[in-house]
């Protein structure tokens, strides 16, 4: 993965300015490029050269404090096919699955390829990421925007397109894979052949919406006998108001996005120690299981227009940074 540029602003770096009232506009630098708002124009050329983090005025005026995008920023305005993972699912799943630098990681879907930025970053130039997904629309978006973030497709970065059901046994060797991220309506139904893939002691993390799904893919790990007792989560982020003595929660918050669970794999043939539960509802039949089927459960869709729209938008971006000199809209 091409690691994101440092020091003085160069020609084709993406930069994040902050104008009046905090208003933001990511532009890409050009040598002809220009900057126009109702507050005026601000010429590339007044970045080029200066220091990441420098505040500079437009023509009417107005300051601008120029940042290079973390990569948080870049995933929460990046064109989307499909809704993204969260920056904070995104820490969670690294930390759960321990994610580490060499580790071969598979990935589906790969949606807009938000999860995708974090798991290329974690694992690093010796590693392997192999994502898959269903939709080509998605997987374009998905592309374009890792292009635009990374400056290139990482050659270590492989996109899968299909069913990982079908394709993940000739993808990958059995047993050579090291972490599983299962971001999909039913991960239920893939908990097998991922059994297959991982290697003793790899780790299986499914990032799912609904309390049904959450406890139909639990029960389904657990029934498999393949993997450790399987651990659950959800993460909720509350920012705080702190200016001298106002020190205050946000009103608002973002709360629950989704849940996380995670298991590891056995050693083939390992029967692991019989965990002692109180009673509880521990069986289902076949009422509940129709109760967490896909349709049930619900499947928000995004339109053919605007799937179309949003593969055009994060194409324009990677072509711009390709090229560093084709035009782009810069303007309120």
């Amino acid at each position: 993965m091409t690691e994101r540029p440092s020091g003085p602003f160069r020609v084709g770096d993406r930069v994040q300015l902050t104008g009046p009232k905090g208003r933001l506009h990511t532009i890409t630098l050009r040598e002809d490029g220009e900057l126009h708002t109702h507050h005026g124009v601000l010429r590339h050329t007044e970045l080029i050269g200066q220091p990441d983090g420098s505040v500079v005025a437009n023509s009417g005026g107005h300051e601008y404090l120029a940042l290079r995008p973390l990569l948080r920023d870049f995933v929460m305005s990046m064109p989307r096919g499909a809704a993204i993972v969260y920056p904070k699912d995104a820490a969670q799943i690294l930390a759960e699955a321990d994610v580490f630098p060499g580790a071969t990681v598979v990935e589906a879907g790969v949606g807009s390829g938000a999860l995708s930025l974090w798991l290329l970053r974690a694992v690093g130039a010796g590693g392997r990421l192999v994502s898959f997904e269903r939709r080509e629309e998605f997987a374009e978006v998905a592309r374009a925007n890792v292009e635009t973030f990374t400056g290139s497709v990482p050659e270590n970065w492989d996109v899968v397109l299909g069913d990982l059901g079908e394709a993940l046994p000739t993808a990958v060797e059995p047993g050579s894979v090291d972490r599983v991220v299962l971001d999909m309506l039913a991960p239920w139904e893939c908990i097998d052949v991922v059994a297959d893939a991982l290697t003793p002691g790899g780790v299986v993390v499914c990032y799912v919406a609904t309390a049904t799904q959450l406890s139909r893919v639990a029960e389904y790990i657990r029934g498999t006998g393949r993997f450790t007792e399987p651990d659950a989560n959800e993460t909720m982020v509350r920012g705080w108001h702190v200016e001298g003595l106002a020190v205050r929660p946000d009103h608002r918050m973002v709360a629950h996005t989704g849940f996380l669970l995670w298991a590891r794999r056995l050693a083939p043939g390992a029967v692991p120690p019989e965990v002692k539960r109180r009673a509880s509802k521990s069986s289902y039949g076949d009422e509940d299981v129709e109760l967490w089927t896909p349709g049930a459960v619900g499947d928000r869709q995004i339109t053919d227009k605007n799937l179309r729209k949003r593969v055009r938008e994060a194409q324009r971006a990677a072509e711009a940074v390709r090229a560093a000199g084709s035009p782009e809209d810069e303007s309120d």
